[in-house]
């Protein structure tokens, strides 16, 4: 429930619509709907602008599917995002709740209405792209329309340089790499946009399967870098979702409330 739906509770009660009771029972499920094996936060949305999500990895396909259902039916036009999903699970979700768009292992019910800003989303190579895909279902869920640039890492540096417009004209710009993970540091010395930088597990044997990408990025010379963890494609977008809509955006597009909702103080 996000403070739109709230104030449309509030008034359908105030017009005799909703009864006492019907909001009751929507206002019981806040904070959270408790299902026995989880507890559905259904107060994310109000609180953070953006709803709760569902990690589907180590969950029965049957326990993803009951969560989304329930997302689906109590936070009105909230996006629903379910990640790490394998193909029975998929399969079950999509079954139980349909209307899905499906981008490699995440899942998607749902998504916002476009937005205006202008979101670059960059792999370092081709093994990067299922990381960077579950960054761009869950920034598409929440109205971004990223422009993703395929394979331009260090090792080809001329390959990126063509781009430098588009990092120049950019209001955030997100980096999927594996490796060292230098492509974050040059990303970064050339655009003043933020940059969220996702290290991948991507890379032989000194790459630590993710960790000297991880280190490298932390490390990084180019100031004011967002780092995210190993493989972790949807928190990079969900940095983007904070930083170019935040929670006092969020807040900001709900209607004023009239002098007839607010009564008499």
């Amino acid at each position: 429930m996000d403070e739109a739906a709230l104030r449309r509770l509030l008034r359908d009660v105030r017009d005799g619509t909703t009864t006492a009771d019907e909001a009751v029972d929507a206002l019981r499920r806040l904070p959270f709907a408790d299902l026995g094996y989880a507890r559905i936060d259904h107060h994310r949305q109000l609180r953070q602008g953006a709803a709760e999500a569902v990690y589907g990895q180590g969950k029965a396909p049957d326990q993803a599917a009951r969560i989304v259902a329930e997302l689906l039916a109590r936070t009105d036009e909230a996006p629903v995002v379910l990640t790490r999903a394998d193909a029975p699970m998929v399969a079950a979700a999509t079954e139980a709740n349909p209307g899905a768009t499906v981008v490699g292992t995440t899942v998607v019910w749902r998504s916002a209405p476009p937005r205006p800003e202008r979101v670059l989303l960059l792999t370092a190579g081709t093994a990067d792209l299922p990381v960077a895909d579950e960054c761009a279902a869950t920034l598409a869920a929440h109205g971004f329309a990223p422009r993703r640039i395929t394979d331009v890492g260090v090792a080809g540096v001329h390959r990126l340089l063509v781009h430098v417009d588009e990092l120049a004209d950019a209001d955030a710009v997100i980096v999927v790499a594996g490796m060292e993970g230098a492509l974050a540091s040059v990303v970064g010395g050339l655009t003043g946009a933020p940059v969220v930088a996702v290290p991948t597990s991507v890379g032989y044997g000194a790459g630590l399967e993710g960790v000297t990408a991880l280190l490298g990025m932390l490390a990084s010379c180019a100031a004011g870098i967002t780092v995210v963890g190993i493989d972790n494609g949807y928190g990079a977008a969900c940095s983007v979702v904070r930083l170019l809509v935040g929670r006092r955006a969020a807040s900001a597009t709900a209607p004023a409330p009239d002098a007839a909702e607010l009564g008499s103080r």
